[in-house]
Order: structure tokens, then C-alpha cells, then sequence
């Protein structure tokens, strides 16, 4: 994992909006305008996995990531191209 990946940028307690649609490692779309809290990322050494927890609709909610070429590397290191911070 590289950790100058900008998904390191996420603040704990900023709520983030998706301004460009992308894929997580499940193949789930996140579509512009979707809206959540930010609370951590967690980092899985085996297979280069990340995990982001947010809060979406007030319900604890994870989303998973790998940092691989052929996945969602280029995604993490450019992950605030995709998102933006907003106040709600």
C-alpha cells in the first residue's frame, strides 16, 4: 500500500459527498451526490486490503478496497478527485 494514497486525507466527523462515480472492491457504485460520515480506514496487510467505515443514512456502513494495480489502487491514490467535503 502506498502511503501517500490520498484516502489518507479523509478528516474523522467530515461529511464527504461523491463527485465522481467510482467502484469499490465489491463491484459497489457510489454515485455522485451520495453523502457520509467519515470515521476511519483500516489497512489489512494481506492481499493489500483497506476498509473504510462511515456513517450513511445514521447506520454504521463499510466499504472495502485493494490496493492493486489490477483494483482500486489508482482510486486510492486519487481518492479526492472523488470526493469532496461538504457541510451539512
Amino acid at each position: 500500500m502506498e502511503y501517500s494514497s490520498n484516502i489518507y486525507k479523509l478528516e474523522k466527523g467530515k461529511t464527504y459527498k461523491v463527485k465522481k462515480e467510482f467502484l469499490d472492491y465489491d463491484r459497489i457504485t457510489h454515485r455522485i451526490g451520495e453523502v457520509w460520515i467519515f470515521h476511519k480506514t483500516t489497512f489489512l496487510p494481506y492481499h493489500s486490503g483497506l476498509t473504510l467505515f462511515v456513517i450513511e443514512n445514521e447506520k454504521n456502513v463499510t466499504y472495502r478496497f485493494q490496493s492493486e494495480p489490477e483494483e482500486q489502487q489508482e482510486l486510492l491514490n486519487t481518492f479526492m478527485e472523488y470526493v469532496e467535503s461538504i457541510e451539512i
